[in-house]
């Protein structure tokens, strides 16, 4: 299924659900508007037939039987007067002559209210039938008045019969409209969706999706959307410029791994062996470090730096990394200083950022590197300042970033792989703590801060 047939399904879904649920809604309201209209015309018409009664008893309590009837005639409505013993005193032209039209005697005063389809007028329709008991002349008489509620079946009819002529072309209209309203509320969507479908490869992840206008929830996801891609762009480049370093960087030492052989093999009498073993373990040490800084680089980037924490006295591997240096023979002036201090971390990872951060005093430093460990209440810092040229304020970031030298002219070999500083910053980071560089006396001063214990 494409991704258009699942937009097309969306907006099918959409309409119909609309459709399905207005469709319901308006059955209900259909019905109880019919049901209420009906029961309204009904109370209407019996409170005509009450009032009608009532005044036919207020001239009977007056006149007796002898009360004027002509004004209840018609075809759907009638006034009957009974006395004592059940008989028809007197009644409308319509029903003259008729026995009663309902066995209901109420007492004086009180007045009761039925219903009957067995009266002698009309064709077996449902009339609404009041009596009251009235005391007269002659005696106690109960009135009885009916109306028809023909009216109430004809306008119930009526009101069915245009519901049911209008229900579906109301609905069909809820569908058409649904569907055009979700085509163009999902409109935003299917553009967005479109041009993330044109993004073919990585060469395109500077493409953007269209924002629309407003702050609804569309706009927001495309704005999301654009982050993404930004976000995208930004890792596919620096993965791009991380496999061209690595590249370049294992390029080098296997060129020169490679010429050293050819040469000797070209010249075996007049070449150092000797030398020649030499150079190639010293380049088949750089291809070492580099491979384990970028393994050690890629499992960051993937899981990040997990780190076992134990007890851990900086002022030992301060210590040692200072003997390490006195030994390579360098001609610089090291000194160290601070008091004891202990943090939880890895010993070996904080180990080696400390030797990442040495040989990198070591390769700019003129003649002096300095080592100073500090406790700042919570905090534990450790300073390696050396008196080289410096790093300018614009730089002060990049140096961090991966394969960067600030000296494009060092040589690979004294320049190392520029990726010591970035593995002591993540080194850091792992450890709660961070890594950066301020102006020193003369060179650079890298401050190394970690959590106290």
């Amino acid at each position: 299924m494409t991704k258009s047939t699942i937009f097309h399904g969306v907006r099918w879904r959409t309409a119909v659900a609309a459709t399905v649920t207005v469709a319901v809604f308006l059955a209900v309201a259909a019905l109880v508007f019919a049901v209420a209209q009906r029961h309204q015309l009904e109370q209407s018409i019996t409170g005509v037939a009450r009032q009608q009664a009532n005044d036919v008893a207020t001239q009977v309590a007056q006149d007796g039987a002898g009360a004027d009837l002509a004004s209840g005639a018609g075809d759907q409505s009638l006034v009957q007067i009974i006395d004592g013993s059940g008989v028809v005193v007197a009644a409308s032209p319509s029903v003259n002559g008729e026995p009663a039209v309902v066995d209901v005697r109420p007492r004086p005063g009180a007045s009761v209210v039925v219903r009957s389809r067995t009266l002698p007028i009309g064709d077996e329709e449902d009339f609404v039938v009041v009596a009251v008991g009235v005391t007269g002349p002659d005696g106690p008489l109960v009135v009885l008045v009916a109306e028809s509620l023909e009216l109430v079946g004809q306008s119930t009819t009526v009101v069915v019969t245009l519901l049911l002529i209008g229900y579906p072309v109301v609905v069909l209209g809820v569908a058409g409209v649904s569907y055009w309203l979700a085509g163009r509320a999902l409109a935003p969507v299917e553009a967005i969706r479109a041009r993330v479908a044109g993004v073919e490869g990585t060469d395109e992840l500077d493409a953007r999706v269209p924002v629309p206008v407003g702050d609804d929830e569309i706009a927001r996801l495309a704005v999301t959307m654009n982050g993404m891609l930004g976000r995208l762009q930004v890792a596919n480049d620096k993965q791009r410029r991380f496999i061209a370093d690595a590249s370049h960087e294992l390029r080098s030492p296997l060129s020169t791994i490679r010429a050293a052989h050819e040469i000797a093999a070209l010249h075996p009498d007049n070449r150092d062996w000797t030398e020649t073993s030499h150079d190639v373990l010293a380049e088949l040490d750089r291809v070492d470090h580099l491979v384990e800084d970028l393994l050690l680089l890629a499992r960051t980037d993937e899981h990040g730096l997990r780190t076992a924490m134990v007890d851990v006295d900086l002022d030992d591997l301060v210590g040692a990394e200072v003997r390490r240096l006195r030994k390579l023979g360098d001609d610089f002036t090291i000194s160290v200083s601070g008091p004891p201090a202990q943090v939880r971390g890895n010993p070996t990872h904080l180990s080696r950022a400390l030797r990442n951060l040495a040989d990198n005093a070591a390769q700019h430093a003129d003649s002096r590197i300095d080592f100073r460990l500090r406790v700042h209440g919570d905090a534990v810092t450790i300073e390696v300042e050396d008196d080289g040229p410096g790093v300018a304020d614009e730089d002060r970031e990049r140096i961090f970033e991966r394969f960067v030298r600030l000296d494009e002219s060092r040589t690979r070999s004294s320049g190392g792989t520029g990726l010591g500083l970035a593995i002591a910053r993540e080194i850091s980071v792992a450890h709660r703590g961070g890594l950066h560089v301020e102006p020193g006396l003369r060179g650079a001063r890298f401050v190394l801060v970690l959590p106290a214990k």
